[in-house]
């Protein structure tokens, strides 16, 4: 019953201080973006298009939103499913995955502090006293001695500061959640612009190899004319250079998608020589067509990065708080009950009953300065945090228009060479009936050859450009993680009662 009593008494102790005011600044978010654009001038409705359709058009929805699973916009089944397998291997991941489940427990751990810490305790003890002790010449007797009890310890949160701790814990979970969607963000972005890379790169590598094989053949013509004096040494030496400067040129884009091959492998959580990678071609990866771009004040809430610099200004505001509570009193409240005796039949007899009420405060006086000097701290690394957001903040608006621009001259560059490959084409085509007539040399016809391959490998970096960009574009704007539940599975915070 008596503890029963303590127990009934300390929870009521709790209740009444729980609405005790905290002291230090209560968080404001910040606020949201006064821009409403991301660039000085208007980007165009429309990017690419035209009367030929030679480019694709892409249509900029300012204000519509992303799907989270927007890699599928690409409309490659093997994209989807390397993703797919990625998201659940990646080390990467899951130790951010591991990061987030270590704040959600140590928020667990904080929020035990609200209330009292009982205690159950028993001790069993043989001992000899020596009658020295109370002025007797005599030895003392041997006895045993048993005790048993419970004892309540509370601290009252008169002044917040451990309910500002709470608050910094949770900010600290708010951080690693939104690290977990920057992780997955980043891991996702990289995988598309690392396919879109390789597919590039085998389609340059396959046009230099054509030229290779154009060149080696205008070699074997080259060196039967000269054995004829139709040509000289130098025309030789000519075309024997350029052939070893195209397969010169062909190694580090051999080396290069190596690389990528196995980065991609490493974005799986696999080993390069675990993962059979399947060929991805850029042909084959369809240009999303519409292209969903948030406005400022609606980015500042989604993207990650910035989330997360949001929860470190939280976790420092909660800080300061805490900082400012110690410089007020600590009021510590204590009760015990339980029962000693000197042998354990008598334990829990009325007589051998004991218990104790205890109350401490302790009010800091003099500590050279130093509490106030932690709440100075607290404030400068407040102001710190604060300085960080608004960078990230100020990053990610450029990241986006970055993207914005790049996507508008990639249309531009993509119909510039998509008109040179056409004209290359033409010529390497009238080229060709020239020869078969006799009207044109067989260097003209290669040099015409050469350059229609140029031109082909140049559109393939402007498609590869304009897909990659797209990418870039959609990861600047957060991923989109806040409309699919499927695209990002944060774990639950497991209850801990301690």
């Amino acid at each position: 019953m008596r503890v029963r009593y303590l127990l009934t008494r300390s929870s009521a102790l709790v209740a009444l201080f729980l609405g005790a005011c905290a002291v230090g600044p209560d968080f404001q978010r910040p606020d949201a973006a006064h821009g409403g654009t991301y660039v000085e001038s208007p980007v165009p409705e429309k990017l690419g298009g035209g009367a030929d359709g030679a480019v694709t058009a892409q249509n900029v929805r300012i204000g519509n939103d992303l799907a989270g699973d927007w890699w599928t916009l690409y409309r490659s089944d093997a994209l989807n499913q390397f993703v797919t397998q990625a998201l659940s291997g990646n080390a990467t991941l899951a130790g951010a995955s591991a990061a987030l489940r270590q704040a959600q427990e140590n928020l667990a751990a904080s929020r035990g502090s609200l209330f009292p810490s009982v205690n159950a305790n028993a001790l069993a003890e043989r001992e000899r006293a020596s009658g020295a002790a109370i002025g007797l010449n005599t030895p003392g007797n041997a006895f045993s001695l048993y005790n048993a009890g419970v004892s309540v310890s509370y601290t009252l949160d008169l002044f917040g500061g451990v309910r500002r701790q709470i608050e910094a814990a949770q900010a600290q979970v708010d951080y690693e959640e939104n690290e977990y969607r920057a992780t997955q963000l980043a891991l996702t972005a990289n995988i598309v612009t690392s396919v879109i890379r390789e597919a590039q790169l085998r389609e340059q590598i396959q046009a230099l190899r054509e030229v290779e094989k154009l060149q080696r053949s205008g070699l074997v013509i080259v060196d039967r004319r000269f054995s004829l004096g139709a040509v000289t040494r130098t025309d030789v030496l000519n075309q024997r250079t350029a052939l070893a400067q195209t397969i010169a040129a062909i190694s580090p884009l051999e080396k290069q998608r190596a690389q990528v091959r196995h980065q991609l492998a490493t974005y799986a959580g696999k080993a390069p020589s675990e993962v059979d990678l399947a060929a991805f071609d850029v042909a084959h990866l369809e240009l999303p067509v519409d292209v969903p771009v948030s406005v400022p004040s609606d980015l500042v809430h989604q993207r990650p990065d910035i989330l997360a610099a949001e929860s470190l200004l939280h976790a420092a505001s909660a800080q300061v708080g805490v900082a400012t509570a110690n410089l007020y009193p600590q009021i510590t409240l204590g009760g015990s009950y339980g029962s000693e005796a000197l042998s354990t039949s008598s334990l829990f007899k009325p007589a051998s009953a004991t218990w104790g009420l205890t109350g401490n405060i302790a009010q800091p006086i003099f500590r050279g300065g130093t509490l106030r000097a932690q709440r100075r701290a607290a404030i400068a690394a407040y102001d710190q945090s604060a300085a960080a957001y608004r960078q990230t903040v100020l990053t990610a608006f450029q990241n986006v228009a970055d993207a914005l621009r790049s996507l508008e001259i990639d249309a531009q560059a993509l119909a510039a060479q998509s008109d040179a490959y056409v004209q290359a084409k033409a010529a390497a085509d009238l080229a060709q009936r020239q020869f078969d007539t006799g009207a044109a040399s067989y260097l003209s016809l290669l040099t015409a050859q050469q350059q229609f391959q140029q031109a082909a490998v140049n559109v393939v970096q402007a498609r590869a450009d304009r897909l990659a960009d797209t990418a870039a574009l959609f990861q600047a704007l957060g991923g989109g993680w806040w409309n699919s539940g499927t695209a990002l599975s944060v774990p639950k915070p497991v209850a801990v009662n301690n």
